[in-house]
């Protein structure tokens, strides 16, 4: 038997979508090792182990001509073409697929399983210009294409499920488009998330259910939400619908790389529950033991699992037992949603136990069980008025759905006590001050952050406690809800595919050049900021008796953000060091840029930067020697 705590942010607790969204993850892997896995193809896809992209080669690019002769040539000396650049390169190994076509090698790859009910996962890496698409079933394409700074998402971009070409009425169908466009530039790995339905047919073969796009999401954000998909979609392995079929992914459009795609076949679960009663109990408890010595108010049977029979809002008490009947041998994953104190117990063993009155969240334990129906007990109290009675409950194993045992109105799916407080960014920079958890962990909370909205839809956090550029994103600004709603916690959420970069004092004296940067800024003193005319924050500092201002801006039609950062009378003193990145890797490219933490963004600095390793970390840093360190960011 197994628990595992979630406990919920209060405003966002009570949603039983983000319940399931958050359930066990439990994939396969599907081995890139060689190319098994898949049936014969031409010759374009091959196993590898590494790819390096040129982000700014463009894959169809034509061939570099040969240079034209001008004036005489001396006797015996020939002028050689230049050469072309590479879009894509590929060192030897295993773990990435990589579809290289050509005019005689271009076929699409199927993989050797099918399936119908699917969770996906994967990484692809796409350069300038290509196209690709994987279908499901190798019928329902979702588009794989270089999207990169798209303000306007179409079926046609990365992530939309692509149109058919059909013109008979009744057949035809339009695609969709993404709801955003969180696309990272070519050359960086993307991951895409899908939650796939197949469609379903009766006995006698008859469709009686649409294949339907669960959910989709693209680095982190879901661009599809419940999406039917009536016929298939231009480009089939066959032109019809079934239960099942294998993965196909395009492979005549352009090169297109993959890793990490992790899967898991699913289908419907069948637990059920049945005989449920209930005692109620009135008081202000504050653990389950007290109702042995307090007197039931309410007692009774439910033909459902449900708080509503519940008389009080509050100050209350009650046990909730029953049968849930499960079908086949197997390990059980139970879910419980609440609101109050709990303690949930399946078979006699303890599932769940938070005995605090104003607690709240969903929790959930595993518990092995055989086929057959087994006794639960529910005792549930609460004393915190401001949350409502709340009751849900969900089981599944690994290869199925969550099965909702309880009543709809017991914890109602979008059941959220409030509306989002969502900031948006006018026609000048909008800029917020709050808390920020760094990487979305609330252990790494920064407490001296602003956020800044570009009108363009760039965005980005600065660190005022450190002097640092801290985040990046584009899209839509910040959901505020969580610093404003109520008494808050004083942070907001970034909207969009956030790039966290690194925490700390980016500019420091080092008493060598492999020492590292300090951890805390103790020299550091922040002087506020100024406003630019365009209404941007020129942010300014003083350390070690440097004066620096501190502004970072948008270029390249707003896909990527520049930060400029002056010194004023820099001075002699040796030793002044300025951190632009650091990850687990860092690789130079051609173009004078750096692929940061295995290929997740580019940094292109402005002068000569170096690589060094500290703290079993890799670091992009440069010695300040004049006023001015300048670098990009792009993602």
């Amino acid at each position: 038997m197994y628990l595992r705590r979630n406990i919920l942010a209060a405003f966002t607790m009570l949603s039983c979508s983000v319940a399931f969204a958050q359930q066990r993850d439990g994939l396969e892997t599907l081995k890139l090792d060689d190319m098994s896995a898949f049936k014969t193809q031409a010759g374009n896809w091959q196993i590898v182990g590494d790819v390096v992209i040129d982000r700014t080669v463009d894959v169809h690019h034509e061939e570099a001509a040969p240079a034209a002769e001008t004036g005489k040539k001396k006797k015996g000396k020939k002028e050689q073409a230049a050469a072309a650049p590479q879009a894509v390169r590929f060192t030897a190994g295993k773990g990435i697929l990589l579809n290289l076509n050509d005019n005689t090698k271009k076929d699409n790859l199927l993989t050797n399983f099918e399936h119908g009910d699917i969770e996906l996962s994967l990484e692809v890496m796409l350069p300038k210009g290509s196209n690709s698409g994987l279908y499901l079933q190798g019928r329902y394409e979702v588009q794989l294409f270089d999207s990169w700074g798209a303000k306007s998402a179409k079926y046609s971009d990365i992530g939309g499920i692509y149109r058919n070409w059909e013109n008979e009425p009744g057949k035809i169908y339009l695609g969709k488009a993404p709801l955003s466009n969180p696309s990272k530039a070519p050359g960086l790995w993307q991951t895409l998330k899908i939650s796939f339905r197949a469609p379903k047919f009766d006995t006698n073969g008859k469709k009686i259910a649409n294949a339907r796009f669960v959910s989709v999401e693209l680095n982190g954000v879901k661009i599809h939400d419940n999406v039917e998909v009536p016929l298939p979609t231009g480009g089939p392995v066959e032109n019809n619908e079934t239960a099942k079929g294998p993965i196909m992914i395009q492979g005549d459009h352009g090169a297109v790389a993959f890793r990490n795609i992790r899967y898991k076949l699913m289908k419907e679960g069948t637990a059920s529950v049945s005989d449920v009663a209930f005692k109620a109990y009135k008081g202000n408890f504050k653990a389950v033991s007290e109702f042995a010595t307090a007197k039931p108010v309410k007692a009774g049977t439910s033909p459902s699992l449900t708080c509503d029979v519940l008389d009080d809002e509050n100050g209350y008490g009650i046990v909730y037992t029953g049968k849930v009947t499960v079908p086949a041998d197997g390990k059980y994953t139970f879910r419980l949603g609440y609101t109050g104190g709990v303690v949930f117990t399946v078979n006699d063993e303890t599932l769940v136990d938070v005995q605090r009155p104003d607690a709240g969240g969903w929790d959930e334990g595993t518990i092995d069980l055989k086929a057959g129906s087994y006794s639960f007990v529910i005792a549930n109290f609460k004393d915190a008025s401001w949350m409502p009675p709340r009751l849900g409950l969900t089981v599944q194993t690994d290869g199925t759905y969550p099965v909702t045992l309880n009543a709809y109105n017991s914890f109602p799916p979008d059941d959220e006590p409030t509306a989002p407080i969502l900031i948006g960014v006018g026609s000048r920079p909008k800029l917020l001050r709050a808390f920020i958890n760094f990487g979305g962990r609330r252990s790494k909370r920064l407490t001296h952050t602003i956020g800044v909205g570009e009108p363009g839809g760039i965005n980005y956090v600065y660190d005022l406690g450190a002097g640092n550029l801290a985040a990046v994103w584009r899209g839509d600004f910040v959901d505020a809800t969580p610093m404003w709603h109520d008494r808050g916690d004083g942070s907001f959420r970034p909207l969009g595919a956030v790039q966290y970069l690194f925490i700390g004092q980016p500019l420091a004296f080092l008493p060598g050049a492999n020492d590292a940067f300090p951890e805390t800024a103790n020299e550091y003193r922040s002087k506020g900021y100024t406003l630019d005319a365009a209404g941007r924050p020129v942010f300014k500092y003083l350390y070690k008796g440097l004066e620096v201002s501190d502004k970072v801006y948008p270029e390249d039609n707003e896909r990527i953000l520049t930060h400029e950062v002056t010194i004023k009378d820099r001075g002699t003193q040796p030793g002044l060091y300025y951190k632009l990145a650091e990850g687990s890797s860092i690789l130079s490219l051609p173009d004078g840029s750096y692929a940061i933490d295995d290929k997740q963004y580019y940094v292109k600095p402005a002068g000569q930067a170096t690589i060094r390793e500290v703290g079993g970390k890799k670091e992009l840093v440069v010695a300040v020697t004049g006023n001015t360190v300048k670098y990009s960011v792009i993602w």
